[in-house]
């Protein structure tokens, strides 16, 4: 059975067990459904910003297995690269929040936004394992303070992991100053982790930390990330929307342009209505103009990553 068959049947299980350093460019928001049947480059779903809107995008962008893959294979990182960077340099999100991206994966990132910077390092410190990298317009904003901690009991502790997860997971955070509109605002981007759920529960409880009463508070804010979690049908749902401090962009959008395709595809024809563990969240101060889930493929019907980004046309307070 493949990784994404794997995954794909403990994503199930999740669903039913959770009913519980430093850049960006910005500029119309044109909306065009990706159609998953269709050969040839797809139109922007969202395309570049204007009007002092933001474009945000999460997207897992899948760890290069060179090693372990040859080309033809789906997962084949050498093959997705150039289809990652075309998708990219055809959204031009503002904001992106990246999950799973391997040191060698950066440059890809850089090639289809060379105005962007990043914030964010390795899992296991300097460029040692996954990033779960922000990046940003270095253009158009200022970084204003940033930060990386360990989702653990021992946050500052490089590499931890105690709330029952094998993986070390990270939460990265950002200060950053709109120099069109003089705007303070805050971007957090996360990869909770995929077995356990007190994990991500936890995971969920130390961002809100972040809002009330850290770092944050007061701020407004937008969250990317891989929740590994079913929107609406989780705790780590419920601790950082339902009861929390934070709303679904995809929920509260004025328009969503595409339908609610799963967020994890696994190289496989995309199912509308089935789990979405990818979320842009925002502070509900925050407008969400449009939302969208970007299932789109090369012309040979490739998909760049196991993953679909996400999207939003955001505008600040």
């Amino acid at each position: 059975m493949s990784l994404a068959l794997d995954r794909r049947h403990l994503l199930a299980g999740v669903g039913a067990a959770a009913v519980g350093v430093t850049a960006a460019i910005t500029l119309p928001a044109m909306s065009a459904p990706a159609n998953p049947e269709s050969s040839g480059a797809p139109e922007p779903l969202i395309g570049t910003a204007t009007e002092g809107r933001l474009h945000v995008m999460t997207f897992n962008i899948r760890l290069t297995r060179t090693s372990d893959t040859v080309s033809g294979d789906p997962d084949h990182w050498p093959d997705r690269r150039p289809i990652l960077i075309d998708l990219l340099e055809r959204e031009q999100p503002t904001l992106l929040g990246v999950q799973e991206a391997k040191f060698d994966q950066l440059s890809a990132i850089q090639e289809a936004l060379p105005s962007h910077e990043y914030v964010g390092y390795g899992r296991h410190g300097g460029s040692k394992d996954e990033y779960s990298p922000l990046f940003y317009d270095g253009e158009r904003f200022e970084l204003l303070a940033w930060n990386q901690f360990w989702l653990s009991d021992t946050p500052d502790v490089i590499g931890s992991a105690t709330w029952g997860n094998e993986i070390s997971r990270m939460i990265i955070w950002a200060r950053l100053r709109d120099l069109k509109t003089d705007t303070e605002f805050a971007m957090i981007n996360t990869h909770f982790d995929h077995q356990s759920e007190p994990s991500r529960v936890k995971s969920a409880q130390a961002m809100v930390d972040l809002f009330e009463g850290g770092e944050l508070d007061g701020l407004a804010t937008l969250v990317t990330g891989d929740f590994n979690s079913p929107a609406g049908d989780s705790e780590a749902y419920t601790t950082l929307v339902t009861d929390g401090p934070t709303v679904d962009t995809w929920e509260t959008a004025e328009e969503q342009l595409t339908p609610a395709w799963g967020t994890f595809v696994g190289y496989e024809e995309p199912e509308e209505g089935s789990t979405r563990i990818d979320w842009i969240l925002s502070t509900d101060e925050v407008t969400t103009h449009s939302a969208a889930i970007n299932v789109s493929t090369d012309e040979e019907g490739r998909y760049p990553s196991d993953h679909a980004p996400v999207q939003a046309l955001v505008s600040l307070p």
